[in-house]
């Protein structure tokens, strides 16, 4: 089975007496260690979607299955479970806490996942995130003495602490120059490759998206475009 299948997702919005439907009716499936990106303009429906594979959200209608349970009928405390387990997300906004250390962010989450993990062991898992993203010299410092890029790589560090199956990275270069760009596009791509991790990208540009193996186009809440780039292998 599939790692993600979406079948047959709406969403609509209810406002006031309006309804407004944002995502039409997708089907979809991702595999293991895919790295794909969620591509179109604004109002597309690529937010929405990315909420509700990220269990953020639940659809209107249609079926969301994860790693083979279905997850769209799962009310809040047991969504958050699922995102706890399976889920991490990396922001444009980086979304780091100000006056705590890149390695007290980075080990934040366990806090919340991990009561199996000492307090030393959970330090030498956040220690081994940060050598990972290249900031192993960086540990102590808080985010305003990080460049933006160095923001990030904190960020991806604590998104993948608890070893997630699926990133997800939301507009993750939407605050950076083009080679700090290029550098976090470039630590996707390895622990994609290196340790299979699934990655979606949802961004509107679309160098970004190209980085990616798979591009899924939205139009209107609906797919309107669905391009394989490299094989998953």
């Amino acid at each position: 089975m599939s790692l993600i299948e979406l079948k047959d997702i709406k969403k609509t919005y209810v406002m006031g007496d309006i309804l407004l439907p944002v995502l039409k009716g997708l089907s979809l499936k991702a595999e293991k260690g895919e790295m794909l990106a969620l591509t179109g303009v604004s109002g597309s429906g690529k937010s929405t979607l990315m909420n509700i594979l990220g269990c953020l959200d639940r659809p209107t209608s249609g079926e969301y299955w994860l790693d083979g349970a279905e997850v769209s009928k799962l009310d809040n405390d047991a969504r958050a479970m699922v995102r706890n387990r399976k889920i991490g997300f990396v922001f444009q906004n980086f979304n780091l806490l100000a006056r705590t250390s890149a390695l007290e962010n980075v080990i934040m989450p366990l806090g919340y996942t991990a009561s199996h993990m000492s307090e030393k062991e959970m330090v030498e898992a956040g220690k081994a995130m940060l050598e990972r993203v290249g900031l192993g010299d960086r540990m102590d410092h808080e985010p305003s003495r990080l460049s933006g890029g160095q923001q990030q790589r904190v960020a991806i560090a604590r998104a993948l602490v608890n070893k997630p199956q699926i990133l997800f990275a939301d507009e993750p270069t939407g605050n950076l120059d083009s080679h700090m760009s290029d550098e976090i596009l470039d630590i996707f791509r390895e622990i994609n490759a290196n340790e299979h991790v699934t990655i979606i990208l949802v961004t509107h540009e679309p160098d970004v998206a190209h980085r990616a193996k798979r591009i899924i186009k939205l139009v209107d809440g609906e797919i309107a475009d669905d391009v394989i780039l490299e094989p998953t292998r």
